[in-house]
């Protein structure tokens, strides 16, 4: 298991360069920070050229790369636009964000499993055809119109929840917001759940758990849903990282200013240097969650070992 996370870990030095490598030049490349900068008004020639010295704009693109890189292993993930450090930023926002994505991550692993497992044992009944339904309306509305439609009836017509987050975003508000997060991933996961369960309900394993006389709910539970979680978990994993970066709706609904705020105030100013930073962030979040969902295969299914 140790060499397993070694190599893994080697191999995402590679792919962490590619990924950062292809932000930086899209937001770099593509874009003029400096221009973005002064907004409308045309920049002095002399000025925005003092500018780009600075910050090192002045350099081709692979060395204005290393730079940045260099500046990240020191901890410098460099300054927005309006002279507060990214790290602060990062420091504001991600706490946020990490609380908001857990409750959703919580709502998708206890309501879609558990939808899964009663639908992919009553496969073909009207329970299951129920399931499948609502699932498929919840994948087919877009999430603003389900976030504004939750957001007025519990937030201003009944009054249940506050309509938007305060800053300090406590857990308590951030019940709402995780739900509408998480209402299209748990729609995934419970149909995941739910084909896996069906798959395996009529398994040799499950069959001879039967016949030997154990209760159904161990037999469910300890043999049959511990195998069938799998393509779940796996779901799962690669979701913790595009639910943080993918909150911008969320967080926009409920004014909650996380890492899909800062993103969404980065992109719309053309701040590169929260762009760039945050996003660097996410990958190491992607690349860290898929490491943990290979891992958690072996804890899953005995017969995987890794060498």
């Amino acid at each position: 298991m140790g060499r397993y996370v070694i190599r893994r870990l080697l191999q995402m030095i590679p792919v962490f360069i590619g990924s950062t490598f292809l932000i930086f030049f899209m937001v770099y490349a593509l874009g003029d920070p400096v221009a973005a900068l002064f907004g409308d008004k045309a920049p002095d020639p002399a000025t925005a050229a003092r500018i780009r010295k600075d910050l090192f704009l002045d350099q081709p693109l692979w060395k204005q790369y290393l730079h940045y890189m260099g500046q990240i292993f020191q901890g410098d993930f460099g300054t927005a636009f309006n002279g507060q450090p990214v790290t602060e930023l990062m420091a504001s926002a991600f706490p946020v964000t990490l609380r908001l994505t857990l409750v959703a991550i919580f709502f998708e692993i206890v309501i879609g499993i558990t939808l899964g497992v009663v639908s992919g044992l009553r496969r073909g009944k009207s329970v299951d055809t129920g399931v499948l339904v609502l699932t498929l309306v919840v994948i087919s509305v877009p999430t603003f119109v389900t976030g504004y439609l939750l957001q007025y009836l519990f937030g201003v017509k009944w009054g249940w929840v506050r309509p938007t987050v305060s800053p300090d975003a406590p857990l308590n508000e951030l019940i709402l917001p995780g739900i509408v997060l998480a209402l299209v991933s748990l729609a995934y996961v419970t149909r995941l759940s739910r084909t896996s369960i069906a798959e395996n309900v009529k398994a040799d394993y499950v069959r001879t758990a039967v016949a030997k006389g154990l209760p159904r709910r161990r037999v469910v539970t300890r043999h049959l849903l511990r195998n069938s979680l799998i393509p779940v978990i796996t779901f799962i994993g690669t979701d913790i990282g595009a639910l943080m970066g993918g909150a911008i709706v969320t967080e926009r609904i409920f004014n909650i200013h996380g890492v899909g705020y800062q993103l969404y105030q980065g992109i719309l100013r053309n701040n590169s240097p929260t762009v760039v930073g945050f996003v660097t962030i996410l990958v190491i979040v992607f690349l860290l969650a898929n490491l943990l969902v290979d891992l958690l295969y072996a804890v899953l299914d005995p017969r995987i070992r890794y060498a």
